[in-house]
């Protein structure tokens, strides 16, 4: 991708859908931050369906906590790996009220400092939650990235750190969101729907003719 291509790809995403939100469903920064945890190799859809009704009960860290192992994970059976990630929430939420007076911590090294937050996860919440512009490379969007010529990389952090390079400033709060939906749902992993892209005009997967043409 050239930087004008670049430039247009994320002015027709940005015109397309001015206020990107995540799917994940959250009323405050904690739930994001559950949600986020218990997303990892899960849908949005299986992880809001649970923390719709656990949220109802347990919307703190001290209420998590107070609801204990065996309840958490009823809760959240039907997501997968739920034993170690209800483990892990509540020595987060222990984490949280001990050394954060129960507040979720505003950086990068803080956030990972919790048990099951990796990089990708500190950059969800802090993006999300936030407004910082931080770019969480999950395979929706190393897939994009690479395939588009966007900002291609053999792992998530090397994409990461071209895609932050390369997206111009003004774009960059809300291109995780951006790219995430484009690639859950028109740059998809088996069949990209480039009949259906409003942006594969300025993308490399295009052969040449289609590009010149289009």
């Amino acid at each position: 991708m050239t930087r004008a291509d670049i430039e247009a790809f994320f002015a027709t995403l940005a015109a397309a859908n001015p206020h990107p939100k995540t799917e994940l469903e959250y009323t405050n920064v904690f739930e994001l931050l559950c949600a986020v945890l218990l997303s990892a190799q899960a849908t949005d859809v299986s992880v809001n369906k649970a923390t719709r009704q656990l949220f109802l009960v347990a919307n703190t860290p001290q209420k998590m906590l107070d609801l204990g192992l065996d309840a958490l994970e009823a809760h959240i059976k039907t997501i997968g790996l739920y034993h170690s990630k209800a483990r892990h929430l509540l020595a987060t939420c222990k984490i949280l009220i001990e050394q954060f007076d129960g507040e979720v911590p505003r950086t990068r090294e803080a956030l990972q400092t919790l048990p099951g937050v990796g990089r990708k996860t500190a950059n969800v919440v802090l993006n999300v939650a936030f407004g910082e512009p931080t770019m969480a490379v999950d395979t929706h969007i190393f897939r994009v990235a690479n395939r588009t010529g966007l900002a291609p990389g053999k792992t998530p952090l090397e994409v990461e750190q071209k895609l932050l390079k390369r997206i111009p400033a003004r774009y960059l709060v809300h291109a995780h969101h951006w790219l995430i939906l484009h690639g859950r749902y028109i740059c998809q992993a088996r069949t990209p729907l480039c009949w259906q892209c409003a942006v594969a005009s300025h993308c490399d997967f295009q052969p040449k003719t289609n590009k010149k043409s289009s």
